[in-house]
């Protein structure tokens, strides 16, 4: 059976710009301090949890900067081609750094073919994130000496 995109089935938000003063002042809001309410049409009312409330937030941060919103589990299992797309890389490079060890995976059961943990694929991007960091830091403090 083939296997469908999760990408593909990922509910995906893309922001209004109209609704950006909204969402960047829904942004600041602490978590701790806010409670949300669902109001059905029928009148009933349901108060979110703490959880679904940083879901919230964090994801009216992004979309007040203009970032689409993508909802997946961080257990989701992708394909190497998903993560490439993911991290903006090339499908060869992140089968290099499936091979290497840098990205963890598994193959499926009776298959050569691997899937990669969303969450995996994450702290990699984490990781790599910080090491650009500390070489732009690096750099900067060079740029401010005297070596040749």
């Amino acid at each position: 059976m083939a296997r469908s995109s999760v990408l593909a089935r990922a509910e995906k938000i893309e922001p209004d710009p109209s609704h950006q003063d909204t969402f960047a002042a829904t942004a600041r809001m602490a978590p701790e301090s806010v409670e949300v309410l669902v109001r059905t049409l029928d009148g009933r009312e349901l108060a979110l949890p703490a959880e679904l409330v940083r879901v919230l937030l964090a994801s009216a941060g992004e979309l007040a900067r203009g970032h689409a919103v993508t909802v997946l589990a961080s257990e989701v299992q992708l394909s190497p081609t998903e993560a490439a797309e993911l991290l903006g890389l090339s499908r060869p490079f992140v089968t290099r750094l499936l091979d290497a060890g840098d990205i963890p995976s598994m193959n499926l059961p009776g298959s050569s073919h691997r899937v990669v943990r969303l969450a995996d694929v994450l702290a990699f991007q984490q990781r790599r994130e910080r090491r650009r960091e500390g070489r732009r830091q690096i750099a900067d403090a060079l740029e401010g000496t005297d070596l040749p």
